[in-house]
């Protein structure tokens, strides 16, 4: 049975996804933050891993680096209820398989690892939205901010706008 280790802050998404992977013939390794993935990846090499970008104590990115470092052949994807295209990118280059931005369920999971775009895509080519303008905005606000390494203040300079805008902004959910 392959091991899937899904590292999720929320508690109930993480145990309804745990349940239903379960369910699909994977043994299942929880963790709830940042410090026990950690501490549970001393001693787990999974198979597959699901990791949350944003959880206390550190982001899924490093998370990720962290994995890739002691378990190179885990196939990872990252789940976010905060979707940019900056984080996917960053996600990607660290290795992810996949990106999915929640709520997802365990098909959709699935189905990115085995690179099925057409199950946990939303739209086809022939469907086709072009972003919005708050979209647009969004991910250039996210990928600034990427790049300033979080620091507010220097996005808002960088993006020439008032530090408590910007704040006000990410206070938004995404569009």
């Amino acid at each position: 049975m392959p091991t899937l280790f899904l590292v999720d802050d929320d508690e109930l998404l993480r145990e309804r996804m745990g349940r239903a992977l379960t369910s699909r013939d994977y043994d299942v390794v929880e963790a709830g933050t940042y410090d026990e993935a950690v501490e549970t990846l001393g001693t787990l090499r999974p198979d597959r891993a699901v990791l949350d970008l944003k959880m206390p104590g550190g982001s899924g990115l490093s998370l990720l680096k962290l994995l890739r470092e002691r378990s190179p052949d885990t196939e990872v994807v990252m789940l976010t209820g905060y979707g940019s295209i900056a984080n996917a990118v960053d996600a990607m280059r660290e290795g992810a398989v996949g990106y999915i931005a929640k709520p997802a369920d365990a098909d959709q999971v699935l189905a990115a690892f085995d690179a099925q775009p057409a199950l946990y895509a939303e739209t086809t080519s022939e469907e086709f939205q072009p972003p919005s303008l708050a979209e647009v905005e969004w991910n250039h606000i996210q990928q600034v901010l990427a790049d300033c390494s979080g620091n507010l203040s220097r996005a808002a300079n960088l993006l020439g706008i008032p530090r408590r805008t910007l704040q006000r902004k990410l206070k938004k959910l995404a569009p």
